[in-house]
This record gives structure tokens, C-alpha cells and sequence, in this order.
């Protein structure tokens, strides 16, 4: 691990955004060149006393989980990306599988949406990042690990608490759309990637996934329109709108209501009031 070369880039990276480049106010009194340390650590997910050893060659070696998060929070480049993890000792990661690295082009796009709620899946339904109208109407999936991670593995493992998203006569479509997704996901990943061991986990414990996954039905796409329920506002019948990444290995998705709509009005009283309860 070359500590000084640590330093020395997330110093330089963080020099160069700026607050708006990120989604934060610059304020009327910052001094600081680009971001400050405090905020890098808050887009980052960690501690500020964490991400100041970094930057002060004090550090230990920072996880391969830990430096995605940093590309995300500093909008690095795929070779950016890759530079970040040679400097810290690790391999850089496979390009051609499914990691959770986010381009910063879409994380712009994702900063300017705070009045929709919006987000970032990955093909194996993992939300990698979500703005808060979206944390509000879905829920916080930061705090998800590992296959738990994967709304596909939450569908069918554990269907009470997943399925109270979705209207009862929808969740026979959305059963038979996950599957399918996942099939093309594991044509592409292979069998030994995250994508296989979802199959191997529900194939054991889901008989309405087996029976799906023998159809060998293929697709990847996103409903136009879906009803989603609220646990306190209720209903909500909202449009989708996905924006692919170029491998299409990840999509951005937006959900809109029409507006002077109800749902409009219900996607607004979730956008004031954020994740507090109603």
C-alpha cells in the first residue's frame, strides 16, 4: 500500500469537485478548496475521523468495499477507480462483472433528482445508491449486505416482508419479470458469480422460483408503470423511467406521477416530510 500516493490523490480529488458537483450547498462561507474532508466522509458512508487518517497517511489499508465507496462519493473514472485500488494494494476490479462502482456521469444526474424518487440497480436488483425520495417511498437499503443485498434473493426468501411493497393480484408479474432478469444476468455473469448463487440459494428453499426458473424466460426491462404501497400514505401508482449504463450493467430509475395527480400529491407529501413518519 503506498500511503503517500493515497494521500496525495484523495487530496488532489477532492480539491476538484465542487459542493454542487455532488448534490451538497456550497454556503456562504466556505473557504475550502472543492469538498471538505467531513463531506467526502458523509457521501462515503464512513467516519470523518476514518477518512482524515487517509488523507494523513495514518490509515490502515482501506477494504476493497470501503474504496467503492470512496469512487462513489469522489466521482472517480472507471481508471480513476482503478488507480484507488492499486495505490491501496488490491487488484483493480474486474470490468466485465458486476462490481459496485457507479459512473459519475450518472451520479450527476442522480444529484440533480431531489424531487423524485430516484435510484441506482444494479441487473441483480441491488440498489448501489438512492436519493432520499426514494430512501422515504422504498425504504434505506444502505444497510444490506452480501446476497441480502439483491431485491430478487429478498422476493422470494423472504416474500412477507418484501412483497407488503406491492399490490397482492401484481405479485405473480413481478415474480415471473425478476426471474427473468435474473436469467439474463446469469447468462452474462456465469455460474460462479453472485448471480449463481442466488439460483443455487432460492432453487433450494423457493419452489415458486424453481418453477419459474424452468421456464427459461429471458428478459431485461422495466415496468412503464407499477402500483407501490406506502406503509402509512398507501398507493401509489407512479411511471418509471430507466437510463442504462452503455454495458447496461446498471440502470438509473426514476418514478414520476402525473401531475395534480393524487399520486403527485403523495410523492410530494413524501418529499417534505423525507423518512420521518407520517
Amino acid at each position: 500500500m503506498d500511503r503517500d500516493a493515497l494521500s496525495e490523490f484523495l487530496v488532489r480529488r477532492r480539491e476538484q469537485l465542487r459542493p454542487s458537483d455532488v448534490g451538497l450547498s456550497a454556503g456562504p462561507r466556505r473557504r475550502t478548496p472543492g469538498l471538505r474532508r467531513e463531506e467526502v466522509a458523509q457521501l462515503a458512508a464512513m467516519s470523518t475521523d476514518y477518512y482524515t487518517r487517509l488523507e494523513q497517511r495514518r490509515g490502515p489499508q482501506p477494504s476493497a468495499q470501503i474504496l467503492a465507496s470512496l469512487s462513489r462519493a469522489l466521482r472517480l473514472t472507471p481508471d480513476e477507480r482503478d488507480y484507488l485500488h492499486r495505490v491501496c494494494g488490491h487488484s483493480a476490479p474486474d470490468r466485465t462483472t458486476f462490481t459496485d462502482y457507479v459512473h459519475p456521469g450518472m451520479l450527476r444526474v442522480l444529484d440533480r433528482l431531489d424531487d423524485s424518487p430516484a435510484f441506482v440497480v444494479s441487473v441483480l436488483d441491488e440498489v448501489l445508491v438512492q436519493n432520499d425520495a426514494a430512501r422515504a417511498l422504498l425504504g434505506d437499503a444502505s444497510g444490506l449486505t452480501g446476497i441480502e443485498r439483491s431485491g430478487i434473493y429478498r422476493w422470494f426468501a423472504h416474500p412477507a416482508d418484501e412483497r407488503r411493497l406491492y399490490p397482492g393480484p401484481d405479485h405473480p408479474h413481478r415474480s415471473r419479470v425478476l426471474v427473468a432478469s435474473l436469467r439474463a444476468a446469469y447468462g452474462v455473469l456465469g455460474e460462479r458469480s453472485r448471480a449463481g448463487e442466488i439460483v443455487r440459494e432460492l432453487s433450494a428453499r423457493s419452489e415458486e422460483f424453481r418453477t419459474l426458473w424452468e421456464v427459461h424466460e429471458v428478459r431485461r426491462r422495466f415496468d412503464d408503470r407499477k402500483v407501490l404501497i406506502h406503509p402509512e400514505i398507501g398507493p401509489i401508482e407512479v411511471d418509471c423511467q430507466a437510463l442504462f449504463t452503455e454495458d447496461e450493467s446498471q440502470a438509473l430509475v426514476v418514478l414520476t406521477a402525473a401531475p395534480g395527480t393524487d399520486a403527485a400529491g403523495k410523492l410530494e407529501l413524501l418529499r417534505v416530510l423525507g423518512t420521518q413518519r407520517v
